[in-house]
């Protein structure tokens, strides 16, 4: 019976999302489903998810609950890990803060600002998941979901070295499906390799039956002139190669956009973005309980959509199923041009024997530079966090190239000062917070 824990299981949307999809999978043996959240209520609601899903889905499926994180990790073969340290309360100073100075993001949760100290929350929390795995299931694959993806792998390649740890993100499959629905060709059949870093991956080949798709891709853009006020589209016309993740993200990572209303307007941004996204996801959370309280079905996704990698992966090491897919994990060799031991993300193979990140060689020379800004970020986050040196956090935001491109170097100092108030309680000592222990 494999066990498989969700770390944030209160996520109860995304947390339905991937028991739809590993429950689908007839040919896998009954599961123990472990949840685990600190927040009783939302746990609740994360169990009663699962049996609804279990019971419409007509699976046996041994269900447990508990807010003890080592309880549920105890002999764990697959750990998801989907938390959010500090919440959508978080989440909101790290939007609103930077906003004040004149600073604007658009989710904020990955790179910048918002995402080094989302990082920095998160890696304490970390440390102590990683220190439990170690100690009650070392075997076990760790395959996370959590924002910043690539700083949040890089901690774990770091403090410990020796666990499987996988960096799970939908990013390339739905670039690829959302550009093949754009040029009216079925995603089914096509050949797609990407390369880069998590949400600034490159994609370098996308074909079918052997043609080359990106001169439709070209066509399409040329005969609207709307599609051209997508930021995705600019850096495409600008690099030469389509990044992933959506227009929202990609335009964090590069100082082109976010700087003035003017780009604001062209290019159809909304800043602040995250925070109607975090209030949706509380209005899908009350109305999952109403749903459960009356009794009624949950609604599931269509047999087919699912998308998520963590369930693949799940079925792949379960049954031997091979598939190709595309994982975050260090570059132990992988990207010829970018620094080794930065995470990446790169294709994959997952067969009964693991994860097989495959050698990709040299992502696009443009595309690389701007990976390289944003590995520049993760590098300093990290280095701030292993010793505990505070100008590192602000030399971090400092490398960032929406911050620079806005800010004062003084303004990010002042910046960073609030934020690490803000943030203090999830902070370490030595980063100027109060947080003793995460575990």
């Amino acid at each position: 019976m494999p066990t498989i824990v969700f770390l944030g299981a209160g996520s109860v949307v995304f947390t339905r999302q991937l028991l739809t999809d590993l429950l689908r999978f007839g040919d896998l043996p009954t599961l123990d489903i472990a949840l685990h959240d600190i927040d009783a209520q939302r746990l609740d609601i994360a169990r009663r998810t699962a049996s609804s899903v279990a019971h419409q889905l007509g699976r046996e499926v041994r269900i447990r609950a508990s807010q003890d994180r080592r309880e549920c990790l105890a002999g764990a073969d697959f750990v998801v890990n989907m938390i959010q340290v500090g919440g959508i309360a978080a989440t909101r100073v790290d939007l609103e803060v930077p906003a004040r100075y004149g600073l604007r993001q658009t989710i904020g949760d990955t790179t910048g600002v918002g995402g080094v100290f989302r990082a920095l929350r998160t890696f304490p929390v970390l440390s102590g998941i990683a220190q439990d795995i170690q100690e009650l299931c070392p075997d076990a694959w760790f395959l996370n979901y959590t924002n910043p993806m690539a700083m949040n792998v890089w901690w774990m390649s770091q403090v410990a070295p020796q666990l499987k740890t996988v960096g799970l993100c939908h990013s390339v499959y739905w670039t690829v499906h959302n550009l093949c629905a754009l040029v009216d060709v079925p995603f089914e059949g096509t050949h797609y390799r990407a390369g880069g870093v998590n949400h600034q991956a490159w994609l370098v080949q996308w074909s079918r039956n052997g043609e080359d798709l990106y001169p439709l891709l070209r066509e399409r853009i040329a005969a609207d002139p709307e599609l051209e006020r997508r930021t995705r589209v600019e850096i495409f016309r600008r690099i030469g190669y389509y990044p992933t993740e959506t227009s929202e993200h990609s335009s964090e990572y590069v100082g082109w956009f976010l700087r003035s209303d003017d780009q604001i307007a062209r290019y159809r941004l909304r800043p602040l973005e995250y925070l109607d996204i975090s209030e949706r996801n509380v209005r899908e959370f009350e109305h999952t309980r109403s749903l459960l309280d009356a009794g009624e079905d949950l609604p599931l996704h269509a047999e087919g959509d699912g998308a998520e990698y963590a369930p693949q992966i799940i079925h792949s090491i379960s049954t031997g199923t091979p598939r190709e897919l595309h994982v975050n994990v260090p570059n132990d060799g992988l990207i010829d041009n970018l620094p080794q031991a930065a995470v990446v993300e790169v294709p994959a193979t997952v067969d009964g024997s693991g994860v097989h990140p495959q050698h990709f060689g040299a992502v696009p020379s443009a595309g690389a530079a701007l990976n390289r800004t944003y590995l520049s970020v993760a590098e300093l986050a990290i280095e701030a966090a292993r010793t505990g040196n505070p100008l590192r956090v602000r030399q971090a935001v400092l490398a960032d190239a929406n911050a620079s491109s806005t800010l004062t170097p003084q303004q990010i100092w002042d910046l960073c000062d609030e934020l690490t108030a803000a943030h203090a309680q999830y902070l370490p000592v030595a980063l100027g917070g109060t947080a003793q222990d995460a575990r």
